[in-house]
């Protein structure tokens, strides 16, 4: 009975001097108990985080300097990061202009909304660091940065004269701009430009500048990859230091595109139609990439020449689509010989100009015979008693083998008469900002003849599929009454109304893409409209 009483006993008396070995003492400053073993500084946890800040050091307020050209924000000393608010980048380089930010461990950072014209940019901060052994106090803090606007060095040099380093200009010798309008939204879609500081639009061409050298370089390696040019450099040497032996240079790039568009009538040399695979040498431009896309409309035959080969003996246009004629189809039957999407067919044709005074007609072979109807109407050159100044052209009649083969039209597209001159469309292309020359406003002869050259480049693109799949169209959700002049966007609203071709091209609205700058604006537009509705 002695052993069943003393067992529990013991146990009691060992736990109870188990629970006697931790000392229990009062908080110095409060007097509320603690554990004396783990206290720090004989504080209690409320106490600690009264009196001691582990965010001590770090500053509550900041500067933030943006570029707002460029909108580009300053890191110290001389580094530009470009970065949106409420960003990633933006959270990271502010935490980086904290100083002895370091010295503790950042638990969590993030943004606390402020109105965007406030130029504010609050953040939550949570830090964490050691203030006794095994004792670990997290905190809290806001910190508030001031947006203040300063230029980098390249907007700076921008609004100078003679800044840049490098000059890429760029030339055609054709009395119109087709080649320079699709060049300029292949530049936009790929964003070739970013890198520019300016650029100007000359008589016969565009310049852009840059500010260094392996800039314009790029860009030169972009219009090969999407243009036949020939290229040549020069530098222009700015200064010397004779003791260095370092020197300065302005550099020029002088890019000349082949002077054969889309459309144009070309006369080839015959030893260099043999060459290509012994085409005909009277042939149209179908298309323009790398290289320069021959067809011989009789044959459907194809033919490449390079830039290259091109610039070795190089060679002008017989005939240019100024100079293409309206012909009515009168009758017209195929061959039966397709070539991918083409379908070669015979085809008799009149001027248009001639129905109801004569009734001559023209005998021609067509490539697009599958979308040819008898009425319709098509763009062609009148070879039949033309008068072509070309050494070229004169050898092609004078051959054997070739003389008996130049046909009196050469058809090259199809024809919407009905369309409006100025129809409204629902999509648009964006136009690149340029300067024009110092005194030199455009005549209003020079303005139509821009404007109806944009608008048969605009035609081109709906009649075309290939070169849509090449551009960036956008959708146009703009209002009718605007100002043209506004930006550089030009506005072209299809709506079909009364007397409009409903037989015409038409893009589908699943082809374009969403203007994401108009949907920025639209988004501020509802959002000022909903602060100052209250909601």
């Amino acid at each position: 009975m002695d052993t069943d009483t003393d067992s529990p006993m013991g146990m009691a008396m060992m736990h109870l001097g188990d629970a006697q070995t931790g000392a229990t003492i009062l908080c110095c400053n409060c007097g509320a108990p603690i554990d004396g073993t783990s206290s720090a500084g004989a504080l209690c946890y409320d106490c600690i985080k009264s009196t001691i800040d582990v965010s001590q050091g770090i500053p509550r307020e900041g500067v933030m300097h943006l570029c707002r050209d460029c909108d580009r924000w300053l890191l110290p000393p001389s580094s530009w990061v470009s970065a949106t608010l409420e960003s990633r980048e933006l959270l990271s380089l502010c935490l980086k202009r904290l100083r002895n930010l370091g010295k503790v461990r950042i638990i969590d950072a993030k943004f606390i909304w402020t109105e965007p014209h406030s130029r504010r940019i609050r953040l939550r901060i949570t830090v964490q660091d050691s203030v006794a052994d095994g004792v670990l106090l997290q905190q809290s803090f806001e910190v508030v940065y001031v947006v203040a606007y300063q230029q980098c060095k390249e907007c700076q040099k921008s609004y100078t004269a003679n800044v840049w380093r490098a000059a890429v200009q760029l030339r055609q010798k054709v009395t119109h701009k087709r080649t320079f309008l699709l060049l300029e939204q292949l530049i936009l879609k790929h964003q070739a430009h970013r890198d520019t500081i300016n650029i100007k639009e000359e008589r016969d061409g565009i310049d852009f500048y840059f500010a260094q050298k392996n800039q314009a370089e790029a860009f030169i390696s972009f219009l090969k990859s999407v243009v036949p040019i020939n290229v040549l450099s020069s530098r222009h040497l700015i200064s010397a230091d004779t003791h260095t032996g370092s020197k300065s240079y302005k550099f020029s790039y002088s890019a000349e595109i082949v002077p054969i568009c889309r459309d144009d009538l070309v006369a080839l040399p015959m030893k260099l139609a043999k060459s290509i695979g012994n085409i005909s040498p009277l042939v149209i431009c179908h298309k323009i990439g790398t290289s320069v896309n021959f067809l011989d409309p009789n044959t459907m035959q194809t033919a490449d020449v390079s830039a290259e080969v091109y610039w070795r003996a190089p060679f002008m246009p017989l005939a240019g689509a100024s100079q293409l004629v309206e012909f009515i189809v009168m009758d017209i039957e195929t061959t039966g010989k397709r070539k991918g999407k083409w379908l070669l067919s015979e085809a008799i044709v009149a001027r248009a100009s001639d129905l109801g005074v004569n009734d001559t007609t023209f005998f021609a072979r067509t490539h697009f015979g599958n979308i040819l109807h008898p009425g319709d109407s098509v763009m062609g050159y009148l070879i039949a008693g033309g008068n072509y100044n070309s050494d070229l052209f004169d050898a092609i009649e004078d051959s054997r083998a070739y003389g008996s083969t130049v046909p009196d039209v050469v058809l090259v597209k199809k024809h919407y008469p009905n369309r409006r001159k100025n129809k409204k469309r629902n999509w648009k292309l964006k136009r690149m900002v340029k300067d024009d020359p110092e005194n030199a406003l455009p005549k209003q002869a020079d303005q139509d003849r821009n404007e109806a050259e944009y608008e048969a480049f605009l035609r081109d693109v709906e009649e075309d599929e290939e070169l849509r799949a090449a551009l960036a169209l956008y959708k146009n959700s703009k209002p009718r009454n605007q100002d043209p002049d506004a930006m550089s966007v030009a506005d072209t609203e299809m709506t079909m109304g009364e007397g409009d071709d409903e037989d015409g091209p038409k893009i589908d609205m699943d082809e374009l893409l969403d203007d994401m700058e108009e949907l920025h604006i639209e988004r501020q537009r509802k959002d000022g409209n909903a602060a100052i509705l209250g909601i």
